[in-house]
């Protein structure tokens, strides 16, 4: 791991109007928004922030320009970014963000530019979940649990992503406690016809009902696999069925196939 001291420049805490105007980060990024939909209620839940280019680059292309040493950086440009846009673009709902738990060194000092950003442009901390990717590995799972509870301290919603892809799974869920559980879109692809991804769906679904957890399937593209998750009790769901990502705009999802 790189060292994380606060006197390193690449991870020393940003200010707001820092990663707005000094552009800390070298290359300029903007955000795609693609819908979280209650399929119950037929609302919007949330709207998740995707990192893109200014030039129209996907998020591939941006995030291979992401290092050691500008990870921090770039974690924090995000988080401003988004937020900015979504608060410009009216978000009357939850805005939801990535966060690199590798990044954060210090949380209570590394949410100062959120908070920031959240009070120029008018969004409350209720506003806005982080996001953590279960497909990345934890170097420091103690570390993760002091951003969580710091998150949660602050009034933050906190979401493990990709559930069921990779590295943690249960001990992960178990350790952390999160509001939202985001199901990775490898076990809600094709559910309609698996009977073993319906079975560890459902099992899974249970789990956090009984927990209080929101549950969010990812990736829903076809109306059988959204029939079959709503069948298992889902109430949010994410994927092109129901809105693809739109660079600077939030998207109106379609709820004909609901």
């Amino acid at each position: 791991m790189t060292d994380a001291h606060p006197d390193n420049p690449a991870f020393r805490p940003l200010g707001c109007k820092e990663c707005l105007d000094g552009n800390p980060l070298g290359f300029p990024i903007t955000m795609a928004f693609q819908p979280i939909v209650d399929v119950k209620t037929k609302t919007v839940f949330a709207y998740e922030a995707l990192v893109r280019g200014k030039d129209g680059a996907g998020a591939g292309a941006i995030l291979s320009r992401v290092d050691e040493t500008n990870r921090y950086v770039f974690d924090q440009t995000c988080r401003v970014t988004a937020i900015q846009i979504a608060a410009e673009l009216g978000l009357d709902c939850v805005l939801s963000i990535n966060f690199l738990p590798n990044a954060v060194y210090r949380p209570e000092t590394c949410i100062r530019a959120t908070l920031e950003a959240a009070d120029r442009f008018g969004l409350s901390a209720t506003q806005i979940m982080f996001e953590v990717t279960e497909s990345e590995p934890i170097l420091d799972p103690k570390h993760l649990l002091g951003i969580f509870n710091e998150y949660n301290n602050r009034g933050f919603i906190t979401a493990i992503d990709d559930f069921g892809s990779g590295y943690a799974g249960l001990n992960l869920l178990s350790k952390f406690k999160p509001q939202v559980l985001k199901l990775d879109m490898e076990l809600c692809q094709g559910i309609s016809e698996d009977i073993i991804k319906k079975t560890i769906t459902q099992g899974a679904i249970a789990t956090c009902h009984a927990l209080g957890i929101k549950v969010v399937a990812e990736g829903v593209e076809t109306q059988a696999d959204l029939d079959t998750l709503l069948e298992l009790d889902i109430q949010y769901c994410q994927g092109y069925i129901l809105g693809r990502p739109q660079i600077e705009a939030l998207p109106i999802p379609d709820y004909t196939p609901l």
